[in-house]
């Protein structure tokens, strides 16, 4: 029973494995033992030969087997193991038809083995097969076919599958790849299970973390701590290195603009020392606020693609220990920016209450510059801080669209009917209607001896400061008249205001959907069609100047009113400018102000700078005895360099201090201008032509095609503040405001009639020792 066991398991690991059976084709050389012939006669003396040649079974069935069983089980174990035994496989495997299972002298063979089963041992078994199938038991003329049948058999049992077996047949294959399916099974569940009970525990800790700090819907939103408008001073501001003394960390601020010249004094954007490792960017609330968020930017420069586009933020109470933010996982990396120009917003989870905070630049662009806004709410305080103010008006301080300001004025309108009228002077490229409010005691005419004043804003969209500031000057003027304010009724009866918070309102509305702080320094400054309002002005400048050169002025061109060139208006000139010298035109103005934004100071005409004459010209025009000494000086000075003024300089400048002297913070200049030093010798009011000269400026052509003398007044560094600082602002602003319309009055006024007391219109009124003539309405 244990011989068929093994031969059973032995033939299911043929039928397994059927490659390696191939290899008994070998047992070829089983035709040698045809010499062992003589043995048939004498079996006495061939006894010694009988464990060599198995033929005499009967002798040794019965002694074998109890002798050799020992060797039976180390050959099953070898076996078992190694897939070559096909001599033991060969005689339990069906041959003929007539074949039956249990054969006796199998085992008798397969005992009287001495050795491990080799290529000489398959000749007996072979013989002893063929002796069966011959009725005789003894080998006879038979022998050569059967060696020949004997060959076949290993061919037989290793190609054709054994048919009709007593026992049952198992497939170990399949068994094999069934367990190895069931095994990878049952490790893809765990892993499964695994996972969902990882993903629980997240779940579970994210739960819990979030209960623990408590994170709100939405982020708190803060206005800027200042240092893009200033408040926040420079000593305020710290940094681990600079570059060169042209990249200071007060030079990081947001919209910061840099000289022309990179290797001059000022630079656009802090930049750090490269040989550093530790680089950061510090600034000191001076008390402790609830920090929100971070907005950086890139060096302005125009050669240069500088700017930071990670980092980290660290707070401190004592400026000694400092914390990193975490994002609860790790320290909270954030990215910055991909451009030196646009300005991107990194807010934080939860407000970080501390008193400084620091920038760590982690990778950059270039050079490594930076110019930042930081995000903070002041924290309910015993004391005031110099920057809250609490407004003593009770007015609208937010930014307004352009439907908002249409509503607001429609507001006003109502509210004073007898002294407001609305209308528009035009429309922008895209259709927007410019509207204008009129402030008089008799809205829609023209009064004899009542001059017509303006105040415009919004020539650049993104100089929204000036367009809020118009619209409080309504809600104010208003509100003071109804409470009967002596001052403003003064102003009211007086004097017609005309009041225009927009010229450019397409550029407006694309900086507004941006918003105040995310807008770069051009985002809206120019029209939808390309143009900068301010300087699309007919130059007006070269005409007189090179009129005066010639000595045509006043016999030939005159020195005032000076009409426009020929087909001029079908040049380029933008919708908007149109509008605006159309209405210009129509009404007689004789004092105006265009408020802008960038920086904190008044500038007048002349706002082009008049080209050097040439030293042949000179000479040419010094023999001409229509030169006279004050000409001939006026141009030396010119070509040593003096900046041309207007013949009314000192009421230019005495309406520009008007201005400013009365702003309150315009002539605190010991800090410098906004962007560089202070350029108004502490006055607050400079020479447009001596500070950044532009040709075709609004200023000069409302001076030399009109009477109306019209000034810049730029409010402050930051072009689109936040309207959390518009009260501040108009606390600044509302005496300048209301002080400047006040000075219309200024000079000479009256009445020019003829002989029988019939006013006269289109009179010229020249004063003696200033060159500019002007005309009556």
């Amino acid at each position: 029973k244990a011989k068929k066991a093994a031969e059973k398991e032995a033939k299911a690991k043929k039928q397994k494995a059927p490659k390696p059976t191939k290899k008994p084709k070998p047992p070829k050389p089983t035709k040698k033992p045809k010499p062992p012939k003589p043995t048939k006669k004498p079996k006495v003396p061939k006894a010694p030969k009988a464990p060599k040649a198995t033929k005499k079974p009967k002798t040794t069935t019965t002694l074998q087997p109890d002798s050799r069983r020992p060797s039976l089980d180390e050959e099953e174990e070898r076996l078992l193991k190694e897939l070559g035994w096909d001599t033991l496989i060969r005689p339990a495997t069906p041959v003929g038809p007539g074949w039956e299972e249990p054969v006796e002298p199998d085992l008798v063979d397969i005992s009287k083995k001495p050795t491990p089963p080799t290529k000489t041992l398959r000749e007996p078994d072979a013989d002893w097969d063929a002796r069966h199938e011959v009725p005789g038991g003894h080998p006879d003329n038979n022998k050569v076919t059967t060696t020949e049948v004997i060959m076949y058999i290993p061919e037989e049992t290793a190609t054709v599958p054994f048919v009709g077996p007593w026992y049952e047949e198992y497939d170990y294959a399949d068994l094999a790849a069934k367990k190895q399916e069931e095994e990878e099974e049952r490790a893809r569940k765990e892993k499964a299970e695994k996972a969902e009970r990882l993903r629980k525990q997240w779940e579970e800790e994210e739960e819990e973390r979030l209960k623990q700090i408590s994170v709100p819907t939405k982020p708190k939103k803060c206005p800027p701590l200042g240092l893009e408008s200033h408040r926040v001073e420079d000593d305020q501001l710290l940094a681990s290195s600079q570059s060169h003394h042209g990249f200071t960390a007060q030079r990081g601020r947001l919209n910061m603009q840099g000289s022309d010249n990179d290797e001059d004094l000022y630079g656009g954007a802090w930049c750090a020392e490269p040989e550093e490792s530790n680089h950061w960017f510090q600034i000191d609330a001076r008390r402790e606020v609830e920090f929100t968020g971070v907005i950086t930017q890139g060096r302005n420069s125009e050669q240069h693609e500088d700017f930071v586009s990670s980092y980290f933020v660290a707070f401190s109470n004592d400026s000694r220990d400092w914390t990193t933010l975490h994002d609860g996982y790790a320290e909270w990396l954030f990215y910055g920016n991909v451009d030196r120009d646009t300005p991107v917003m990194g807010q934080f989870a939860t407000p970080v209450v501390a008193r400084y905070i620091r920038i760590l630049p982690q990778s950059w662009n270039g050079s490594l510059c930076l110019r930042a806004e930081i995000l903070a709410c002041q924290l309910p305080s015993s004391y005031r801080s110099e920057n809250e103010v609490t407004p003593s008006d009770d007015l609208d301080f937010r930014h307004h669209n352009y439907k908002e300001m249409r509503q607001m004025m429609k507001v006003i309108n109502e509210e004073c009917p007898n002294i407001t009228r609305i209308y528009n002077i035009g429309k922008s490229s895209q259709g927007l209607k410019m509207y204008a409010m009129e402030i008089s005691d008799n809205p829609g005419e023209h009064e004899t001896g009542e001059p017509e004043f303006r105040y415009t804003a919004g020539l650049h969209g993104n100089e929204a400061l000036g367009r809020e500031l118009l619209l409080l000057l309504m809600q104010f003027l208003c509100k003071e008249y109804n409470d009967e304010n002596p001052r403003v009724r003064r102003l009211v009866d007086g004097v017609r205001i005309h009041l225009v918070p927009s010229l450019n309102p397409d550029a407006y509305e694309l900086a507004y959907e941006m918003g105040s702080e995310m807008g770069n320094w051009a985002l809206g400054h120019w029209t939808e069609e390309g143009y900068d309002i301010f300087q699309n002005f007919p130059d007006l400048n070269s005409v007189l100047w090179g009129a005066e050169d010639r000595g045509w002025v006043p016999r030939i061109v005159p020195n005032h009113h000076i009409p426009l060139p020929e087909n001029f208006l079908n040049g380029s000139l933008a919708t908007e400018t149109k509008a605006i010298i159309s209405w210009m035109d129509r009404n007689p103005f004789v004092l105006g102000a265009n408020l802008q934004g960038g920086e904190k100071l008044v500038a007048y005409p002349f706002d082009m700078q008049r080209p050097p004459v040439s030293l042949t010209d000179s000479r040419r025009w010094r023999t001409n005895a229509e030169m006279n000494e004050e000409t001939w000086a006026r141009i030396q000075r010119q070509n040593e360099g003096a900046l041309r003024e207007t013949p009314d300089d000192a009421m230019f400048r005495w309406l520009a201090m008007s201005y400013a002297h009365s702003h309150l913070t315009m002539t605190e200049t010991y800090r410098g201008s906004c962007h560089g030093d202070d350029i108004t010798g502490g006055q607050g009011i400079t020479n447009r032509a001596s500070w950044k000269p532009v040709v075709g400026s609004m200023n000069d052509f409302s001076y030399l095609h009109t009477n109306c003398f019209e000034l810049s007044i730029f409010l402050g560094c930051d072009k689109f503040p936040h309207e959390s600082e518009l009260p501040l602002e108009w606390e600044n602003n509302r005496e300048a405001l209301l002080s400047f319309i006040e000075q219309v009055h200024r000079g000479i006024k009256g009445l020019v009639r003829d002989v029988e007391g019939s006013p006269l219109p289109n009179v010229t009124i020249s004063v003696e020792g200033i060159r500019h003539d002007v005309k009556t309405g």
